[in-house]
């Protein structure tokens, strides 16, 4: 039976950290079905773990050791009176979870965080903490229809974060391709209006008299 890699993306955390050294929760699903390990998605835990092995009917296997240890969920702090407003966190969160404008303070927003922590390394005033979740609101803790929304909520935040910075880019494309096209105009008239001078000038010469 071929298992699908939407069958299998749903049985991960959507957290999109890269730990399992893939860019997204998605590509490591992909990956899988092209006989990938099912084993490096250390922040899913055994939990994932088990439910990959019982989805792709697989023998026992220990997490990849490897690309780190299974931790307690936890979520990014921002130390407020350190932050200098870089931008540099709101441009590494996968879902859009801080908030802020350049030069300015920036906050975490609590519910929204997957607590990937790829905000944490790009920080050049290390204000960035992971604070764990209570208990109650770890994966093991919570009940399969909770566990399920969530998951799907923060794939639909990812999904919302890649859409929103395609359309950035798009208009940062059409931006320096204006700008491009202006300076070939400006150039080609700067070229036409230089012969043109050229030729008057030629044709005032005391030589073509």
């Amino acid at each position: 039976m071929i298992i699908s890699i939407e069958a299998i993306d749903k049985v991960l955390p959507q957290t999109q950290c890269q730990k399992c050294s893939y860019p997204d929760c998605y590509s490591y699903a992909k990956a899988i079905t092209n006989g990938e390990k099912h084993n490096k998605c250390i922040t899913g835990g055994e939990k994932t773990l088990k439910e990959l092995m019982k989805l792709l009917n697989k023998t026992e296997i220990a997490l990849d050791s490897s690309l780190g240890q299974e931790k307690l969920r936890a979520v990014a702090k921002i130390d407020e009176s350190m932050c200098i407003g870089c931008e540099k966190c709101l441009l590494a969160c996968p879902v859009d979870a801080i908030v802020g404008a350049k030069k300015l303070m920036h906050t975490v927003i609590e519910v929204e965080c997957t607590g990937c922590e790829l905000c944490v390394e790009p920080c050049p005033m290390d204000c960035i903490s992971l604070v764990d979740l209570a208990a109650d609101k770890q994966p093991n803790n919570l009940s399969d229809n909770i566990y399920t929304a969530q998951k799907n909520h923060y794939r639909g935040r990812y999904e919302y974060h890649k859409q929103r910075v395609s359309q950035i880019k798009a208009k940062q494309r059409e931006a320096y391709k204006n700008i491009a096209t202006a300076q070939e105009i400006d150039k080609k008239a700067y070229i036409a209006a230089s012969l043109t001078k050229f030729r008057n000038k030629k044709k005032s010469s005391p030589t073509n008299e």
